[in-house]
C-alpha cells in the first residue's frame, strides 16, 4: 500500500487511548498506533490529554468526559473539532472520521475522501432520513449485523475492531469467578449479569463505568434509574465485588483470572470490544444472542451464545469444554491490530484510487468484506 496522509477525527469525550472505559478511543488509538507503525503519516484530532506517536492537534485541553463539568453542554465542542479539521483538510490524501454523522456536511466540501466508521447503533428512526440524504458518504461497518436497519446505505466493507492483543496476557487455567466489563446501563444487563453469576453459584466481579452524571441528558437519567431499580436492589447480597473502572492492567487481570466474561447484552450491540479483550485472556465468553454477538463468538468453540438467562446459568456449568488456548488463537487471528489495519488500509486505497479494490470473503475473519 502506497503511504498516505490520514487525518483520524476522534470523538473528545475521552483522551486517546481512554483511561477506563471507552471503546471508540480504545479502537482509534489502537489503528492510529498501527498506521505510524506502517509508515503513514497521521494525525490525530482528539482531547488534548490524549498521547499518541501521531501529529496530535488537540480540540480541547482535556476529554470532556472528565472535565468536571456535569452540566455540560457537548455540541460546541463537536463544532470546533470539526472546524479544526476543515482549515486542515488540505494536508491530507484521507479523512477518517468516527463521529458519526456530524462530519457528512463537511465531507461534501472536503477535497479529499471522508470514510467513517459507524461506531453505534443505527435503528433509531431519526437514522434513515441521515441516510437518505447523504447516500453518498462512504461507509464502514463494525459488524455485519450493525448494517441492517439501513442495508442501502453507501457500506463499503466490513473490518471488525481490533484490540492490542500484547497487552493480554493469556491464562490457561478456568477462574474461580465470573466477570462483567463495561457500563452500567440497561442494554448491558448488569442485572442480568448478577442472577446469572448467583444462580450458577459463582462470585461475580465486575468492573463498570457508573450512569454518567449528567443531569440535562435523558441517557443518562435512564442509566440512573436502570441503577436505582434495578442494580442497586441486588448488590445487598454477598458474592459481587465492584471494582470501578479499571486501566489496561486491570483489565487484562481481571479478565484474564476469570472463568468466563459475561455479556448479557439486550441491544443490538455494533460491535462489543471486550468480548475480543476477554478471548485475548483466554477466556470464554456467556452472551445473549444479540447484534454482533454470533459473529464475534462461535458458539461452543470461544464461548457460548444463549437465548435467555436460563440458558447462561446453564452455559456455567459447560465452561470446561471450552479450550482456552482455541480463545487466544481466535483473538489473535480475527481481532488483532494488523488484520484491523490491513482492512482500513484496502479501503483507503480504494477511497484514493492507488489500487484495485478486491473482493474479500468475510469468512476471513475481520477483513473487508464487501457491501451486500
Amino acid at each position: 500500500m502506497s503511504k498516505k496522509r490520514i487525518a483520524q477525527l476522534a470523538p473528545p469525550l475521552e483522551r486517546v487511548p481512554p483511561v477506563g472505559y471507552g471503546g471508540t478511543e480504545r479502537v482509534v488509538s489502537t489503528l492510529t498506533e498501527e498506521l505510524v507503525r506502517r509508515g503513514h503519516s497521521v494525525t490525530l484530532f482528539a482531547s488534548g490529554d490524549s498521547i499518541t506517536s501521531a501529529r496530535l492537534v488537540p480540540v480541547v485541553e482535556r476529554a470532556l468526559w472528565r472535565s468536571g463539568n456535569a452540566d455540560a453542554d457537548f455540541l460546541p465542542y463537536w463544532a470546533i473539532t470539526l472546524g479544526k479539521l476543515a482549515s486542515a483538510l488540505s494536508e491530507f490524501d484521507v479523512v477518517h472520521n468516527h463521529l458519526d454523522f456530524l462530519a457528512y456536511p463537511l465531507s461534501r466540501l472536503a477535497p479529499c475522501p471522508v470514510l467513517t466508521t459507524l461506531h453505534g447503533r443505527l435503528d433509531l428512526p431519526s437514522l434513515a432520513a441521515v441516510y437518505r440524504e447523504f447516500a453518498e458518504v462512504p461507509l464502514v461497518s463494525i459488524s455485519n449485523a450493525q448494517r441492517r436497519p439501513i442495508p442501502h446505505a453507501n457500506w463499503l466493507a466490513t473490518v471488525y475492531h481490533g484490540i492490542d492483543i500484547d497487552q493480554f496476557a493469556p491464562r490457561m487455567r478456568t477462574g474461580d469467578y465470573l466477570a462483567y466489563l463495561g457500563r452500567v446501563s440497561p442494554e448491558k444487563g448488569l442485572d442480568t449479569a448478577i442472577r446469572v453469576a448467583r444462580r450458577a453459584g459463582l462470585p461475580l466481579r465486575v468492573a463498570a463505568r457508573p450512569p454518567l452524571p449528567y443531569a440535562g441528558d435523558p441517557v443518562a437519567r435512564a442509566d440512573w434509574a436502570y441503577f436505582e431499580r434495578e442494580v442497586q436492589p441486588l448488590l445487598g447480597g454477598a458474592g459481587v465485588d465492584i471494582v470501578g473502572e479499571l486501566d489496561q492492567e486491570g483489565r487484562d487481570e481481571l479478565l484474564g483470572g476469570a472463568a468466563a466474561l459475561l455479556f448479557p447484552i439486550t441491544w443490538p450491540e455494533p460491535f462489543g470490544l471486550v468480548m475480543p479483550e476477554a478471548l485475548a485472556c483466554g477466556t470464554p465468553v456467556l452472551a445473549l444472542r444479540a447484534g454482533s454477538v454470533p459473529e464475534v463468538i462461535e458458539h461452543g468453540v470461544t464461548g457460548f451464545v444463549c437465548t435467555d438467562e436460563d440458558e447462561l446459568v446453564e452455559a456455567v456449568g459447560h465452561l470446561a469444554e471450552i479450550d482456552r488456548r482455541r480463545c487466544r488463537l481466535e483473538a489473535e487471528r480475527r481481532f488483532s491490530p494488523a488484520t484491523m489495519t490491513d482492512g482500513y488500509e484496502e479501503v483507503y486505497d480504494r477511497l484514493t484510487g492507488t489500487s484495485e479494490w478486491a473482493d474479500v470473503d468475510e469468512q476471513r475473519g475481520g477483513r473487508p468484506c464487501v457491501a451486500f
